[in-house]
């Protein structure tokens, strides 16, 4: 695709500066993250509780519903979907998976991502320090992408991963302010800190390269949060030294996002002011869209959080999905429901059970779902398609 933005490098290959930010459950798998590898750009699987993709290991699932199976099943069915978004990405593009750090089965899913044929694991929520031992033996092959939100911690698992040997392929910066699902802050408060501003953390990171002794390495910085907007993009690639953009929502509403159309006419049709802030079960801020579950909750919020209580079986379907849960393990600052659950019903496109990640800003064609092509077009060139008259 024509623009005039320099290429992403990874790996010697060259790539349009756009990667598709993961998004889970079941919202980017082979469907969309190949149709964003077709374009020449880096379309991302989301590696949580992919069984819910396949009618057959739902099945399986509610047969066997210990935690060894729910592993095994999830393995299987990220398997499946790296096969098929590499077979349908036409040898375009790169195919990564992005697997949460907080997620219990982490490490089983970096290696099965590696076993499968990924090309590069993106690995968030949660400082991903030993991410480079999870993917020992594939490191010739496989592409590391850890997201951070500040400088402080880019520091922190650069000088964690140089005694190792290993250099991060790309270094992705999520803004907290403005990306969708779990934010990397302590608290809903502190999303808006200025230590995470876009320009201030890249002028930081290139001076942490320089401290480490990196400046000629060329680690390409993704910024993630907020992207979805053409003069955005510009001012990161051509003002401030980013070498790519991280784009979630913008494409999770496309015609080829791997969730319902419910699930897409809801993050489409939401306006920003029913974006909202919230605490996770996993003990991050995250943002949603205001729905009728999400309204109920925040509303039960103070309440449910007062009687937290350190209990297994209010983990509702045994899953254990979550290193750290704020329902089954009692933490009163955290969330109080049951992620896989809600999460699962977005997808399905249940809107009145769901809760919908969405990032805070506007999207580039409003409430119309469009492709990832149009989608692509726009970002990088800055031109909207025309839009029938409805």
């Amino acid at each position: 695709m024509q623009n005039n933005f320099d290429p992403l490098i990874i790996r010697g290959k060259s790539l349009i500066p756009v990667v598709q930010g993961g998004m889970g459950v079941g919202v980017s798998a082979s469907k969309l993250s190949s149709a964003v590898a077709r374009e020449n750009g880096v379309g991302t699987i989301a590696s949580v509780d992919l069984r819910h993709l396949h009618e057959d290991l739902l099945a399986e699932s509610k047969i066997d519903s210990s935690e060894e199976k729910y592993t095994r099943l999830n393995c299987i069915a990220l398997d499946r979907e790296i096969k098929k978004a590499k077979a349908d990405s036409e040898g375009k593009g790169m195919i990564a998976v992005n697997v949460m750090k907080a997620v219990k089965d982490h490490a089983a899913y970096v290696r099965q991502a590696c076993e499968s044929g990924a090309d590069a694991i993106v690995m968030g929520a949660g400082l991903p320090l030993d991410l480079p031992e999870m993917a020992e033996g594939y490191h010739k092959d496989v592409a590391l992408f850890p997201i951070l939100s500040e400088s402080r911690g880019i520091n922190i698992v650069l000088k964690r991963w140089m005694k190792k040997g290993v250099l991060p392929d790309a270094i992705v910066i999520e803004h907290p302010a403005h990306a969708a699902g779990h934010l990397g802050a302590a608290t809903v408060d502190g999303v808006n800190d200025a230590k995470f501003e876009f320009k201030r953390v890249i002028e930081e990171t290139f001076e942490v390269f320089k401290n480490l002794g990196l400046e000629s390495e060329k680690i390409p910085l993704v910024l993630a949060g907020g992207m979805a907007n053409f003069e955005k993009v510009k001012t990161a690639l051509k003002n401030w030294g980013a070498s790519a953009v991280q784009i979630g929502t913008a494409f999770a509403v496309t015609e080829e996002g791997d969730a319902h159309i419910n699930f897409k006419k809801t993050l489409a049709g939401a306006e920003t002011e029913k974006v909202v802030e919230f605490m996770s079960v996993a003990g991050l801020p995250a943002r949603g869209v205001r729905t009728k579950f999400l309204d109920n909750y925040i509303k039960r919020e103070a309440k449910l959080q007062a009687n937290a209580k350190n209990d297994p079986r209010r983990c509702t379907q045994g899953l254990n999905c979550l290193t750290s849960c704020g329902l089954r393990d009692g933490l009163a600052k955290a969330g109080q429901f049951c992620i896989d659950i809600q999460l699962s019903a977005a997808f399905r496109g249940e809107v009145d059970k769901g809760l919908f990640f969405r990032g805070k800003d506007p999207l580039p064609f409003g409430n119309a779902i469009r492709t990832v092509q149009e989608t692509i077009h726009y970002l990088l060139n800055g031109s909207l398609p025309v839009i029938p008259a409805k």
